[in-house]
């Protein structure tokens, strides 16, 4: 395109989603499953970290990083949600040229920052059954907040960095999304400017924050496996082995749906599938992962009993 084209182009300020567009008929439908969704992943996280903050014992790494999880699934989930339930009741579904780069700057965010954190969990839980004597020095407070602290930063800088350069890409129209949310490669196939850094960029940060996470998560979990089937009795692998299985749960459900939504082939392209494989990263894994968590820790079931048992019968009522 021709300078001149790009100038005599009408300034994109706001996007359409399609996300949705060819089931007019399932809006009711589809608008009570996502307002099952967000208030039980909402309740879901929510009780997770409290129940983190009341037990003493779940005053430990593991379920310190849980709480950050939970956070973050939160996070994701409200990012996304609310704009699309308050999309269902409008004809045309659209989204502020501002609000499109906010949404991106968060989702990328929490996205990014998920998959370190977990990468950070496999390193506690690495610690824990192959260095259990060391556990405690090693795993220590300020490593802990340094591990957070830093899973924030990866997440915060690499947002940062890609929603600034889409800040900078020319886009001259269409103005149609074909999703029910924003994201880095649909608005490069809105551009009418050079993308090139931004792809590069992307590929870069696809290897950095994405792939060396998992390859990382990967080989923790390997040695992980080979320590605990070195150990004699069964009841031991099968203790040491619980102390991770509910992780290793998560990580295969956030990274098996990551892939899936992100490294499937584009030939044949169906936006039916694509919002399907989008709705079960963005929102079945936040919601699924307190499920996992509540039902394969008895410590975390317990907390989340004397929880409830707290709202039920509150302290100090006078008889």
């Amino acid at each position: 395109m021709t300078l001149f084209e790009m100038n005599n182009q009408t300034e994109v300020t706001e996007f359409i989603f399609l996300g949705f567009s060819n089931h007019p008929k399932l809006q009711g439908l589809l608008f009570l499953i996502f307002l099952v969704i967000y208030p039980t992943t909402l309740l879901g996280n929510t009780l997770i970290i409290m129940a983190t903050r009341i037990g003493p014992a779940l005053h430990t790494p593991m379920y310190y990083f849980l709480s950050n999880l939970s956070f973050l699934d939160v996070c994701y989930t409200s990012t996304t949600i609310p704009v699309l339930l308050m999309n269902f009741f409008l004809e045309k579904k659209t989204i502020s040229y501002e609000g499109c780069l906010s949404q991106i700057f968060f989702l990328v965010t929490c996205a990014g920052t998920e998959g370190v954190l977990l990468a950070a969990m496999a390193y506690d839980r690495y610690l824990a059954i192959c260095h259990p004597r060391q556990y405690s020095v090693l795993m220590s407070v300020k490593v802990c907040a340094f591990l957070v602290t830093g899973s924030w930063l990866c997440g915060l800088v690499n947002s940062v960095t890609h929603t600034v350069l889409a800040a900078t890409l020319t886009l001259c129209g269409p103005n149609q999304i074909s999703h029910f949310l924003c994201d880095i490669p649909l608005l490069l196939k809105l551009s009418c400017s050079d993308t090139s850094l931004n792809e590069s960029v992307l590929h870069v940060a696809s290897a950095t924050i994405g792939l060396s996470p998992c390859l990382f998560t990967a080989v923790s979990y390997i040695l992980i496996i080979s320590t605990i089937l070195r150990i004699p009795s069964a009841q031991g692998r099968s203790k040491a082995f619980s102390t991770c299985a509910s992780h290793l749960t998560v990580v295969v459900v956030f990274y098996g749906m990551a892939n899936f939504n992100y490294d499937r082939p584009r030939e044949g392209y169906n936006l039916d599938v694509d919002i399907l494989v989008s709705v079960l990263f963005c929102f079945m894994t936040p919601m699924l992962n307190p499920i996992i968590y509540s039902l394969r820790n008895k410590e975390v079931k317990g907390a989340l009993r004397k929880l409830s048992g707290r709202w039920v019968f509150p302290a100090n009522i006078c008889v």
